[in-house]
């Protein structure tokens, strides 16, 4: 093999981008102003019909696809503000599964609650191997404390969410919504909690823009499914503004969109009762503080790569499956695990190719993939399980509390997988991981 330097996950920027960016710089606003608009826009347009040139400059784009996604700086901050907008808060429970990144239980302990882990099916879904969380222990997780519950559709797989629903179902008896304290605050989340009128089940959809899954006899995007959800834009991920997330939500009974747009921009703006686009505006100077609250905003220039990156996702989507397909045929001729990323009644959005070596324990995980990065070939972990980590261990959990969690994360290594490998850098992958399988069978 002639050596190639295979990086795990540089963001795909091209010319567009670069463009686009210059254009908001000259434009004189660069913080957030009509470039975050129109992505917010154009992001809930994409959620709902799948199509990315559809006109939201328009009246009439406008009108339809408004107050239905707010971009932000993370998918942090989207997690937390959905939290905050649901009303969760000291003295709650939200249900988390152990095997995620920490932004899905931090957003939690970031809001006063407390945070419930979950251990994951063994070996994952049957279908997917998606580490999805065990359903039949979340639902015993349940108690009138319980607010939410968070799933992670790891990887850009889509979890099953008529189980999660019919969990929230079952369980409605249990559930108390909050009464409100008389703050602006205060009554929308009184107001959604008893809309619900159960545990909400708030979807970490970092890796997942594109994602869809049957739901009540229909495919629906991720964006539609959860009653809350929240997107990565960070640089690794298949849509990028090198940092930046945002959050979208399902219409509820009762309570406006646009009161539900206007709460989440207050509460990343400082509880600021205008934005600076707003004071722009002829003798519109003056604004009120109406709660002391946080700085999370998106600017400009992160949204002008958002709105370039947007005309070119589907093709970059594409492209990640056509290298999954690649890795596929190697895995399968070597007996390894993978991900199913495309299965009857699911899309993924191909994000993250995760695959399980058999037979291996951490130590030898770990030298596999220094013996490949040897050759060239960046790879990494998602993830290492949060009970393990420092913070939460001091938070009381046990990693041997979560068999399931730690078993599937003990051999596993995920591959490359981006839109600047080429097919000839692929089939590089595909040697090294094959020349070291066998030079580690060779050794046992």
């Amino acid at each position: 093999m002639e050596r190639r330097e295979i990086p795990f996950s540089p963001p795909d920027i091209s010319d567009a981008e670069i463009d686009e960016v210059a254009a908001a710089l000259r434009s004189g606003w660069i913080t957030t102003g009509p470039r975050t608009k129109l992505l917010e826009r154009r992001l809930a347009a994409f959620i709902e019909t799948d199509c990315v040139d559809i006109d939201c400059s328009s009246d009439d784009g406008k009108k339809q696809f408004d107050n239905r996604v707010v971009c932000l700086n993370s998918a942090t901050a989207a997690e937390e503000l959905n939290l905050r907008i649901l009303g969760v808060g000291p003295g709650d429970e939200v249900i988390v599964p152990a095997y995620s990144y920490t932004a899905s239980a931090s957003a939690v302990i970031h809001c006063g609650a407390k945070v419930v882990f979950s251990d994951i099916r063994r070996d994952g879904d049957p279908s997917t191997h998606l580490p999805e969380m065990d359903y039949d222990q979340l639902e015993r997780l349940i108690t009138p404390r319980t607010k939410a519950i968070v799933s992670v559709d790891l990887g850009g797989l889509v979890c099953d969410y008529e189980r999660l629903f019919e969990i929230a179902e079952n369980t409605r008896g249990l559930f108390c919504p909050m009464e409100s304290d008389g703050s602006l605050l205060g009554d929308l989340n009184s107001r959604i909690q008893k809309a619900l009128g159960r545990v909400a089940v708030v979807s970490d959809c970092a890796h997942g823009l594109g994602g869809a899954r049957m739901f009540g006899g229909r495919m629906l995007n991720c964006g539609e499914l959860a009653d809350f959800t929240s997107f990565s834009f960070h640089a690794v991920k298949n849509f990028t503004t090198a940092e930046g997330g945002a959050a979208a939500w399902r219409p509820l009974k009762g309570v406006e969109n646009a009161e539900i747009y206007h709460m989440y921009q207050l509460l990343s703006l400082h509880g600021q009762s205008k934005d600076a686009l707003a004071k722009t505006r002829v003798g519109a100077w003056e604004y009120d503080i109406v709660g002391p609250w946080y700085k999370c905003n998106m600017t400009d220039v992160m949204a002008a790569i958002g709105l370039r990156q947007l005309d070119r996702y589907p093709g970059l989507l594409a492209r990640r499956l056509e290298i999954i397909h690649q890795y596929d045929r190697i895995c399968d001729e070597l007996g390894i695990s993978h991900l199913h990323h495309q299965i009857s009644g699911m899309k993924s959005s191909n994000h993250l190719y995760l695959i399980r070596i058999p037979g291996i324990d951490v130590e030898e995980r770990n030298h596999l993939i220094e013996r490949m990065a040897e050759l060239g070939v960046a790879v990494n972990v998602h993830y290492k399980p949060m009970p393990m980590m420092t913070a939460y261990k001091a938070l009381g959990w046990d990693i041997g509390d979560f068999p399931n969690t730690y078993d599937y994360y003990r051999n596993l290594i995920t591959l490359p997988l981006h839109t600047l490998l080429s097919d000839e850098d692929v089939a590089y992958v595909c040697d090294v991981l094959k020349t070291v399988i066998s030079e580690m069978r060779a050794e046992s």
